[in-house]
């Protein structure tokens, strides 16, 4: 799995330029990626080459639900629920959504396919009858996803200088860590949310 910030990236947001952390760092930067992919019910892994998968459609002419991806190199369905995908569907057979996935100046994968035309999804109950065969992945990591990974790695790594959950002591007494998550983070990732299914 890929991680969304480099170890020199959290370093300069923490101004450390010596290598005696690099190493806590590091395991700081992959939580913190793989925190954001729990929380955002998805990963941001790069596009890179072609793969195949198969889906469970949830009724004929509904939008298919499918991982992240940025092209399609071919779909296919199990027109006779033998388990076996020999029928293409036509490029005019289906639509790729969201149908504007540059929008406010990110690029976004595509996450639905609907059927057109004379497409439609073969239905059986808990059994896979589409295939998609395409380029999984994102165009490139969203910069708000690299800040977010930023920010929860540093959180993380500072967090080993209060392992009581003790931050210090102030005119009131003891100042605990909250154990509730980073408004900004949450801020950050909230538009790349996706419901798991």
């Amino acid at each position: 799995m890929a991680n969304y910030a480099t170890l020199a990236q959290v370093k300069a947001a923490l101004r450390i330029s010596d290598q005696i952390d690099d190493a806590l760092l590091s395991t700081a930067i992959d939580s913190a990626s793989r925190w954001v992919d729990g929380w955002c019910g998805r990963n941001f892994a790069v596009a890179s080459g072609t793969s195949v998968r198969d889906y469970i459609p949830s009724a004929r002419m509904e939008p298919l639900m499918v991982d992240d991806l940025t092209s399609v190199v071919s779909i296919k369905i199990d027109e006779d629920l033998d388990r076996s995908f020999i029928t293409t569907l036509n490029e005019i057979d289906y639509q790729l959504e969201p149908v504007n996935a540059l929008s406010f100046g990110n690029a976004y994968p595509y996450t639905r396919i609907r059927p057109q035309e004379d497409g439609y999804w073969p239905t059986s109950f808990d059994r896979a009858t589409v295939r998609v065969e395409a380029t999984f992945g994102w165009p490139a990591v969203p910069d708000a996803v690299r800040e977010a990974t930023i920010l929860q790695s540093s959180r993380l790594f500072t967090r080993l200088d209060s392992p009581l959950g003790i931050a210090g002591f102030g005119d009131m007494g003891a100042m605990r860590v909250s154990f509730r998550g980073d408004p900004d983070v949450a801020m950050l990732l909230e538009p790349y949310r996706r419901s798991k299914f």
